[in-house]
């Protein structure tokens, strides 16, 4: 392909911005400095690395479910990559056994195949507290068994990463401690439990937090609950930045207090890249209205986001520094799930990118320097 030099816009590298074009050759970063080769003249705005999503329930009308083969991770890919997520764990919510075989079979099929943009599977349930069930089907909410732990254990091993978010009250600290050591990110969500006892489940191995604020314990005064817990820890934690879901000044006390290690997640439903204004989920209506996705009771289902546009709301509405907003859906994801070749443009990188405009919209997308 030769050298191509990307030139106009400024260039975040992962961390802090750069100067100079971004030099590109065979699909790799190759240098910052003089343009070289073919010159694309972005005209403007950001160049970043390609966003990276750990929570995606589904896209271009496809949810991740029962039905759930190799066919549907390529349509959730390959629609997430035109909304600027170059990579993404399809995630299961709360389902049958059954379901959740049928999703690691698809996910370790994707793997052999070699899918672009599919970076593993995320495991949101079926172990939860139902009293935080939010919109998962509370009669699926079970606790973990020997049979559930070896098939996650199974699914670790086959896998290029793998979520799996439990509620503590479903879950030992024995099963937190295999699953972390099998490789597992287990992350802690759905649950009505104490600052003490998440604390308890992070000394023995969860390391990260799924949609903070949501469906967890809230933090007062006198109990800190999941929130404390979260905000207090160096662990990781999933944030779902669209205004709806959590208050942009919650989000600004939030990101003050927590320095690192937040990223932002989509949340998005099979609704995700298509003009679609309903679907079903498990026999159940899901409704988008208005940026909101609900069951008819008025229960958030997932959201009505991308990941730019989470970006756009961090830095206009909450008023986080862009070098912040964006190592939020690019570096940090990547660290979560232990991909250092991922949400970096520095030489020797994957050239996965984004372009954004100076109002923060998507204009361009390269998978391995090609356009998507």
């Amino acid at each position: 392909m030769g050298r191509v030099s990307f030139t106009g816009a400024r260039v975040f590298d992962g961390a802090q911005f750069r100067e100079g074009a971004l030099v590109v050759e065979e699909g790799r970063v190759a240098e910052f400095g003089a343009p070289e080769g073919r010159v694309v003249d972005l005209g403007g705005g950001v160049l970043a690395p390609g966003f990276l999503d750990l929570q995606v329930n589904g896209s271009g009308g496809v949810a991740i479910g029962g039905a759930t083969d190799l066919a549907v991770l390529e349509t959730v890919c390959a629609v997430q990559g035109r909304l600027g997520a170059t990579g993404c764990l399809p995630t299961l919510i709360t389902d049958t056994r059954e379901a959740t075989v049928r999703v690691v079979q698809a996910g370790i099929a994707a793997t052999k195949a070699q899918v672009p943009g599919f970076l593993g599977l995320h495991l949101e349930g079926p172990h939860l507290d139902p009293r935080r069930k939010g919109a998962h089907e509370a009669g699926l909410i079970r606790p973990m068994e020997g049979r559930d732990l070896d098939l996650i254990l199974e699914a670790a091993a086959e896998l290029p990463a793998l979520m799996v978010t439990v509620a503590p009250e479903s879950v030992s600290l024995e099963q937190i401690g295999t699953m972390a050591a099998a490789g597992v990110v287990v992350s802690l969500g759905h649950t009505e439990c104490s600052a003490g006892v998440a604390r308890e489940a992070m000394a023995a191995g969860a390391r990260c937090a799924t949609h903070l604020f949501n469906a967890m314990s809230q933090m007062g005064n006198r109990e800190p609950g999941m929130v404390g817990a979260v905000l207090g820890s160096g662990g990781f934690a999933g944030l779902i930045a669209d205004g709806i879901h959590v208050d942009p000044l919650t989000l600004r006390v939030a990101l003050a207090a927590k320095r690192e290690g937040v990223f932002l997640v989509s949340d998005c439903m099979a609704l995700a890249g298509t003009t679609g204004t309903e679907f079903r989920l498990g026999g159940r209506r899901i409704l988008r209205e208005q940026g909101r996705l609900t069951l008819e009771d008025g229960t958030l289902a997932g959201a009505d986001l991308t990941l730019p546009h989470a970006v756009k709301v961090l830095v206009e509405d909450v008023g986080i520094a862009a070098e912040r907003a964006l190592a939020m859906a690019s570096s940090i994801p990547a660290a979560v799930i232990g991909r250092g070749d991922l949400g970096h443009l520095r030489p020797g990188a994957m050239a996965d990118m984004v372009h954004l405009g100076a109002d923060w919209s998507l204009r361009g997308v390269w998978r391995g320097g090609v356009a998507v």
